[in-house]
């Protein structure tokens, strides 16, 4: 398996048997996928999920621990479609994931309506600033913004891939919560778990993770907080446990 540039191979935190592809100048994956990976519901046996924005695959490796269902991840950047395929072979995951190499918003014509029991996504958070003010690293820019995709792509696409009573997940940043409600119902996804995240306790919320039901009945559970840090900075027991399997 060849490494390119200043790519690494790195273990997959708790998952002592994976390894992931990485660069500090193309892609890392960050805590948000982690925790994602961890909220969503995934069946146990059987089934087919896809992971939008897949980055370096990053969550279906992860939920490939989970779940022995298909996982099809979609990304747009050649150069982490490529990551993502070797870190795959690397794992010997090739018979249970696949990545495409593609724009999210083609996939519904190209893999068919309703073809999905699960929906995973980590998109670009942030509004596409003007050109002088986005970041020069082209890599880092298409991840954090949404210059191929909006978060109405994400959730239009993601209504179309997704079954009937499927499950869409999703992980953002607190200050779209209300858009993405919004744009669920528009698109028939009923939010049906909401959890936010906290830096540390006594702080504002930076993260939420949602998951909603295409077609589902309004009935919206808010999760107990996660909080990252302790007062002494160090990850909580919580964080531990889903980062690296300690009780």
């Amino acid at each position: 398996m060849q490494l390119y540039e200043d790519e690494r191979l790195d273990y997959l935190l708790a998952e002592e048997n994976l390894r992931i592809i990485q660069s500090p100048s193309v892609f890392a994956f960050s805590l948000d996928a982690v925790l994602l990976a961890k909220f969503a519901y995934v069946p146990i046996q059987k089934g087919h999920i896809i992971d939008l924005c897949t980055g370096n695959a990053v969550i279906p490796l992860l939920l490939s621990k989970r779940t022995h269902a298909l996982i099809t991840g979609v990304e747009i950047q050649e150069r982490l479609h490529s990551m993502a395929e070797r870190s795959i072979s690397y794992n010997q995951l090739e018979d249970q994931i696949q990545v495409i190499h593609g724009d999210l918003k083609d996939m519904p014509q190209k893999l068919g309506h309703g073809k999905f029991d699960i929906v995973t996504c980590n998109p670009p958070y942030f509004l596409t600033p003007k050109k002088d003010e986005q970041n020069i690293n082209e890599h880092f820019a298409i991840a954090r913004h949404e210059i191929h995709c909006t978060l109405e792509d994400v959730i239009r696409v993601s209504s179309q891939l997704v079954r009937q009573g499927g499950k869409i997940a999703l992980v953002h940043r607190p200050g779209r919560l209300l858009d993405i409600v919004t744009l669920m119902r528009k698109y028939k996804v009923e939010p049906k778990r909401l959890q936010f995240v906290y830096p540390k306790a006594g702080k504002e919320a930076n993260t939420i993770l949602i998951e909603g039901i295409k077609g589902g009945n309004a009935d919206l559970k808010v999760l107990p907080p996660l909080f990252v840090y302790q007062d002494n900075n160090e990850y909580t027991k919580e964080l531990e446990s889903i980062l690296y399997g300690k009780e």
